[in-house]
This record gives structure tokens, sequence and C-alpha cells, in this order.
């Protein structure tokens, strides 16, 4: 009988594809972490460049240039958007706390940042530590509260474009950061603080011996008083809380309802009533507005930026972002530090 030939060896497998070109000059644009592809990067685009240090080395993690101060939570947001938190169905948990958040969006910027603050000695609080870690934020300036337990918040967007808090604080570990607890020598180490907290009186003498070390290093200071009324005991505490460390900061942003609240229900749209709010330590006043973009004030000069036509999904956290943007740019490029316009 004849014998069957052998099969044919199968084809080799395709070789892998090249692996993408470096990126040129240290530059690099960011994109939230998804798997869908990005839109096409225009105006809208952040592009930073390595940020270094006076002498021409890279910073690092370990050598941060922007230090961000105050908390880190848990968030839990609806599982479905448009509700109120007594209509979701179910929550799910995100790392939250604007200081965090700016931290975090610094170092995906390409910048180098850390934190200090304090959560809980609880799983939350680890999770939380490890969140800053892998996104390249310093956290030797976090610290563990065994007393306490770390922050929650639960967030909602309503249908009718309203925000909805409520907080778990009794008190939580982050309202508990002592003076003596302040991790000072990294806060001189930089060449930012930025001292984006959410004020509580619990946390005001902390704040305070914060921005007197920044100070004396010659440290500046970017200050976001993120209003949060249901953390307060009353609006007067709020207001006063907020205006105490005002005249500390050399960046500050706020929001235009932020600027109706501090001045008591004035325009916030009147140059006027913003300039109010300039003291003699202000280098740039920025005033976000949403979709219409922001407003910038220093001493010598003022102006508008629009803002871009996007479909927004939920604004929870866009301040931070913007601020994270900011302070990048900044810390990116020093020349900027030396305009005239703002004379740092």
């Amino acid at each position: 009988m004849a014998l069957r030939a052998a099969p044919p060896p199968p084809p080799p497998a395709p070789p892998p594809p090249p692996p993408p070109p470096p990126r040129v000059g240290g530059r690099h644009f960011f994109r939230p972490l998804s798997s869908a592809a990005p839109a096409p990067l225009r105006k809208s685009a952040v592009c930073t460049k390595a940020i270094s240090n006076s002498d021409g080395t890279p910073g690092t993690s370990d050598s941060p240039h922007v230090v961000c101060f105050g908390e880190l939570l848990i968030d839990f947001v609806p599982t479905v958007s448009g509700v109120s938190l007594a209509d979701a169905p179910a929550f799910k948990k995100a790392p939250g706390g604007a200081p965090a958040n700016v931290a975090v969006g610094i170092a995906r910027l390409g910048g180098s940042a850390a934190f200090i603050g304090k959560v809980g000695d609880d799983e939350f609080g680890y999770m939380l530590s490890d969140m800053l870690k892998e996104n390249n934020v310093n956290n030797q300036g976090l610290l563990f509260d065994t007393h306490a337990r770390t922050a929650l918040a639960f967030v909602t967007l309503r249908s009718d474009g309203e925000r909805e808090f409520m907080f778990y604080r009794n008190p939580s570990a982050d309202m508990l950061l002592e003076e003596k607890e302040l991790d000072l020598d990294l806060i001189r180490k930089v060449g930012e603080l930025h001292g984006f907290i959410i004020l509580l009186q619990y946390l005001c003498f902390s704040t305070t011996t914060a921005s007197k070390a920044a100070k004396d290093a010659g440290v500046l200071i970017s200050y976001d008083p993120n209003l949060r009324l249901p953390l307060w005991t009353s609006a007067d505490d709020a207001r006063d809380g907020i205006l105490s460390i005002w005249d500390t900061a050399d960046l500050i942003k706020v929001s235009a309802e932020e600027i109706s609240f501090l001045t008591n229900g004035e325009d916030p749209y009147d140059d006027s009533v913003v300039k109010k709010l300039i003291h003699p330590n202000t280098k740039l006043l920025l005033v976000t507005e949403g979709p219409d973009g922001c407003r910038y004030y220093s001493k010598e000069f003022s102006g508008k930026v629009g803002g871009l036509k996007v479909t927004a999904v939920d604004t929870t956290g866009a301040g931070d972002a913007f601020v994270a943007g900011i302070l990048s740019q900044l810390a990116a490029d020093f020349s900027l530090l030396q305009s005239p316009f703002f004379k740092f």
C-alpha cells in the first residue's frame, strides 16, 4: 500500500510588531487610563516636559517639586449616573480627596509629587497608600492612625447637574493629623508646596504649621479652599477658616460659586469683586467657570481663557485636574516663574 505523505509543517508565527519609536525631548501627552482609543489630541492636550531640579537633574518622587497636603479618602459613587444618593441602587468605591487627586494628576503628567496626610490603620488606608505608590507619588508623609478610620464620602452628580455629598467622619483619621506629625523636612525639600486642603477646624493648626514651614523655606504655596459646607459647623466658620490662611498663598484657585460665598453674595463675574480677594502676597488668582473656562488675575494683569467643548460625563474632580495641570506646567518650566508678570 502507498504511504501517505506527512502533512507540511505549520507556517511560522508572524514576527512581533516593532516597538514604538521613543518619545522625543522628554515630552509626553497624558490621557486617562482606558482601553478605548483616545480622541485626537489638539488644543485640549496637556503637554509637559519632565520636571528638573535647579541643577538640571531630573526630578523624582524622592525629591518632589510639589507636596500636596490634606485629605485622602474613599469615595463611594453610584453605579448609575444622574441619581440622588437615596435613589442609587448600589455604589462602587474609588480613591478620592482633592489633594491626593492633584498629586496623582501631577505624577501622571510627568511631574514629581508627594503627599502628606493621615488615613486609618485599616484596609481602606492600605489601599490608598498603595494607590499613591502605584501612581509614582511619594507617600513617605502618609501616616496611619490606629484610633480612627479612613474617611468615607458618598458623592453623586444628580440629573439636575448638582453634586450631592455625604461624609462619614466621627472623626476620621485625616482630621487628626497633628503638628508634631508633619514631615517638615519633606516640605522644606520641595520647590513648591501645594497646600490644597479641605479646611477643617481640626486641621487648622497643622495647616498653619505647614504653611509657615513652606514660607520659611522659600517654598511657593498654592491653595484651593474646595468649599464643602457640610464639613463645617456653620457658613461663618467656613468663611473665617478659609480666609484665615488666604494671605499666605502665592497661587489661589477658586470657583465662581466660592467667590460669591467668600464675598457674602457679591457678583463673582465682576472683576472689581474678584480683585478684592487679591492680597499683597498673591502672585496669581485663578477663577474656574466650568464649561466657560477660567479667568486669571494678578496685581499687574488679568484675562480669560475660554473652555473647550466636550461631552461631560461627571465633573467631580475637574478642579483638581485643572490645578494639577497648572502646577505641573509651572514646575516644568521655571522660566515662567521668572516672568516679570509673576515676579516670583
